[in-house]
């Protein structure tokens, strides 16, 4: 079948262990694939390469500002984000032909269901909690957030949404110490963007953030169905979020010693 008048983009960094599986997946579907590189040095280019893409190299901005970059450097008006660990299923595919199949499709975006697959899981787990982003757009009808932390596409006014069938397989825990060193990178991050932003969290979260975190991943999104590892992967989400705050609240300290001990003018 011919490629789809669709641009497939991703921003990476040393996925050479994941990247190759989710170009598979979407292999011949659209007539271009731009990879944007953030300075691998595991072999991640030449894999891309090899699979066809287009691979540019931008330093990485934060995850909006490179998102931004690589939707300019994209050449068709229907773009589809995935990242470098994300297998979409067959299903998936199949659907995003279809919409294809008379011409343009009839929403202005799709989103699009997304499910951890844990290191030891062959697939997803049938009660596994899902999110369903925007993932296929128009590029006149959307744009990713410039925001450093926070992944979406901002949508225009009125906006048409439909939804694409089946469930992107996500294999981001590639251990539970890489886990841990991402989310801790990402609490970084977080910081900095309630920095630039002038925002502030009070002290008291602290105390209950931790706790609170753990809940929400363990029962509301059902890490507790994933036996062990589920227990596991819903501890480091509560660590990486206690860490979100203790970052900033140990910034708001420093600051403040900072302005005591400064002369007055």
């Amino acid at each position: 079948m011919p490629p789809l008048p669709l641009s497939i983009f991703l921003i990476v960094k040393d996925e050479a262990d994941r990247i190759g599986a989710t170009l598979d997946a979407v292999a011949g579907l659209a007539a271009e694939v731009v990879v944007v590189d953030s300075g691998s040095t595991d072999g991640t280019r030449a894999i891309a390469e090899a699979k066809g893409a287009r691979v540019v190299h931008h330093d990485f901005a934060g995850y909006g500002p490179q998102k931004r970059f690589a939707e300019e450097q994209c050449s068709h008006p229907w773009l589809l984000n995935l990242d470098a660990d994300e297998v979409v299923p067959a299903e998936m595919v199949a659907h995003i032909r279809a919409l294809f199949a008379a011409g343009e499709p009839d929403k202005d975006a799709y989103t699009t269901r997304i499910a951890e697959v844990f290191p030891g899981e062959e697939d997803v787990h049938p009660l596994a909690y899902a999110l369903a982003p925007v993932r296929l757009y128009r590029r006149d009808k959307g744009r990713y957030s410039a925001s450093i932390v926070h992944d979406r596409v901002d949508l225009a006014p009125g906006a048409r949404v439909g939804a694409l069938h089946g469930t992107i397989r996500h294999r981001s825990v590639r251990s539970l110490g890489d886990q841990i060193a991402k989310l801790n990178a990402y609490s970084d991050r977080q910081a900095d963007d309630l920095e630039a932003r002038g925002a502030t969290i009070p002290t008291w979260r602290v105390f209950v953030e931790f706790p609170a975190a753990f809940l929400k991943a363990y029962v509301v999104r059902r890490h507790a169905v994933r036996g062990v590892y589920g227990f596991l992967t819903a501890m480091n989400y509560a660590i990486a979020r206690h860490l979100r705050i203790a970052k900033h609240i140990e910034r708001r300290r420093l600051a403040g010693r900072r302005d005591e001990a400064r002369p007055d003018g």
